[in-house]
């Protein structure tokens, strides 16, 4: 396997923040709201079409296809958090729009793989009745429901942090599911947190609830980044 070595962020700005805690909670507050607002216009396709769609099954590829502009900014949302770290400045939608720029496109060409995969099990689940051996596809199909966006959780930290090859990083992705249980654990709440939001509300509920995802992956990601920076990264 070939190993790259880890993104390193912009260089340290002078702090525009300031030290006290207002300041900084202050500053923390506004970063929330721009994180939301960009998120809102990365994700403003999504949420046309979901609103356009019906609950039903026979929509479950038109919704999964409708999730497209989620996995470039989701890892736009984890860039602008590091961003946040390595330049404590008042512009906090600069680094978001940078990490955009930069990986959407190699972001998707692991996401919409992810999503063929996911529509095709939706599909399937939706239809159990009608396939022959649905009661062992059925559970095999959840259960791949459930791990396919963990393992998407690590591989959008990777996509910002490191610059691995496409097949390397999935391979990281995916050996770093178990040693990094509490990372895949938190991915895994948020996913049936989002799901029984999704339930019990809207969809558009839990995309608006975005941010809440990229700021606790960003906090849960440290020991996988230092984990796989050990591993797998060339070292001075």
């Amino acid at each position: 396997m070939t190993v790259m070595t880890q993104r390193d962020g912009a260089g340290r700005n002078d702090d525009e923040v300031g030290r006290g805690p207002l300041s900084r909670g202050a500053a923390w507050i506004y970063r929330v709201i721009v994180l939301e607002v960009m998120l809102v216009v990365a994700l403003l396709p999504t949420i046309a079409a979901i609103l356009l769609l019906d609950r039903d099954s026979s929509n479950v590829p038109l919704y999964v296809l409708a999730l497209l502009p989620a996995g470039p900014a989701l890892v736009a949302g984890l860039g602008a958090a590091r961003g946040w770290e390595v330049e404590p400045d008042l512009s906090p939608a600069r680094p978001f729009w940078r990490t955009y720029r930069r990986e959407a496109l190699g972001t998707l060409t692991w996401w919409v793989p992810l999503l063929v995969v996911v529509a095709v099990l939706g599909v399937n689940l939706a239809h159990l009745q009608e396939i022959e051996g649905g009661a062992l596809l059925g559970p095999v199909s959840a259960l791949l429901l459930l791990l396919l966006p963990v393992w998407a959780a690590h591989m959008a930290v990777l996509q910002v942090r490191f610059s691995f090859r496409l097949r390397d990083a999935a391979r990281i992705a995916v050996a770093e599911l178990v040693p990094q249980w509490r990372f895949s654990l938190g991915a895994l709440s948020l996913i049936v947190v989002l799901s029984a939001i999704t339930v019990v509300t809207t969809d558009v509920v839990a995309l608006l609830l975005l941010w809440t995802v990229v700021l606790f992956l960003h906090a849960l990601s440290r020991p996988l980044v230092r984990d796989v920076t050990e591993r797998f990264t060339v070292h001075d």
